[in-house]
């Protein structure tokens, strides 16, 4: 069976639905390392997303997770068409996003949003909360009559949890928190249907991602979002995310529902993560095997021959190093990207559970 059945399968399993509401297949994205400063050659390139494929369905959140470097916040801006890709597809209802033209690309804005990790430097500090909110408007005009831009700015405001008379201010007097919703506020204006997320909560304090994640949640309720979460804390993907895909090096190497993951990972990198998480409960953390990695992380200008998780893997034999692995299912229920997957019992660790508004 392909990598590209497995995923869609899994998916349609875990959503209840066989129509993806975005098809992403073998998306790569490839950086040119260039020498010389009059004649600048090639000499490689950095594969910072390197075939990674999945399905995303409406109203459900997909959790993308693993560690600073591989490839995470790249695969957001690719879908977001911020950057081309090398290679592959991602259709949203059926159309290929690469292939639009111009004016298309604009109209797909609408459907397609982004919240930035950085609330701090993902705000002009010289627009008033009013002007940023109010934006997508000045950039799509025929969504709403140029009357009715401040009573919706004013409406979203309220969405979001922020007053509405506080629409003449400006960024650098709100709190990080606050700011976040800014931009969340901002997001929602053209009402799309995809939000991507990247790492939106990992500038903020713990309370504070509590207060966001549950303002997510809310209005993926109420809107019927579906959101790609990227993040690399283990524990807030887990709470709200009903999949999760682990990328490793550019590559995705397992991908499941979140109990699939969180419960009965099968690939050795997502164990050795899950291995990681802080253990808050005395009591637990002796029952708990901890997994320790050696060596580095590889150079994604040089990745491994093989299986990219090889060099830092117990597991490893001469297969490793000599054929890539399919990201299908070998045990269990769900697909990964192992030549000897097999199920892990992890002991529950409690973590952080966001408090419910």
């Amino acid at each position: 069976m392909t990598e590209s059945t497995e995923v869609t399968s899994a998916g349609a399993t875990s959503a209840g639905t066989s129509d993806p509401i975005l098809e992403v297949r073998d998306l790569v994205k490839h950086y040119p390392i260039t020498q010389g400063i009059v004649f600048r050659r090639t000499i490689g390139h950095v594969r910072a997303v390197d075939g990674v494929s999945f399905d995303l369905y409406r109203g459900e959140t997909l959790g993308v997770v693993g560690e600073s470097g591989c490839g995470k916040s790249t695969l957001g801006r690719v879908l977001m068409n911020l950057e081309r890709p090398t290679s592959g597809t991602a259709r949203y209802k059926g159309r290929d996003i690469y292939a639009l033209d111009a004016a298309a690309n604009r109209r797909l804005r609408r459907d397609i949003q982004l919240v930035m990790q950085d609330p701090y430097s993902s705000l002009n500090p010289r627009m008033t909360v009013g002007d940023i909110v109010g934006e997508p408007f000045e950039i799509h005009r025929d969504v709403a009559p140029k009357g009715d831009r401040r009573r919706l700015v004013q409406e979203l405001l309220d969405v979001v949890g922020l007053n509405p008379e506080h629409i003449n201010r400006y960024p650098h007097q709100f709190s990080g928190g606050q700011r976040q919703r800014i931009g969340i506020a901002r997001a929602l204006a053209l009402r799309p249907e995809i939000i991507i997320c990247d790492e939106p909560v990992s500038a903020l304090d713990v309370s504070i991602q509590a207060q966001v994640m549950n303002l997510l949640e809310q209005l993926q309720n109420e809107f019927g979002l579906s959101y790609l979460f990227i993040a690399h804390d283990l524990s807030v993907v887990r709470h709200i995310c009903d999949r999760v895909a682990v990328m490793y090096l550019g590559t995705m190497v397992e991908i499941g529902t979140e109990a699939e993951i969180y419960q009965h990972p099968t690939h050795p990198y997502t164990q050795a993560l899950l291995s990681a998480v802080p253990v808050p409960d005395p009591t637990l953390r002796g029952r708990r095997e901890v997994i320790r990695l050696t060596g580095d992380v590889p150079s994604p200008a040089n990745p491994p021959s093989g299986c990219r998780f090889r060099t830092r893997c117990w597991k490893a034999q001469d297969v490793c190093a000599e054929e890539v692995p399919e990201l299908r299912v070998r045990v269990g229920e769900h697909p990964s990207a192992c030549h000897f997957a097999e199920e892990r019992s992890i002991v529950q660790t409690g973590g952080f559970t966001p408090p419910k508004a």
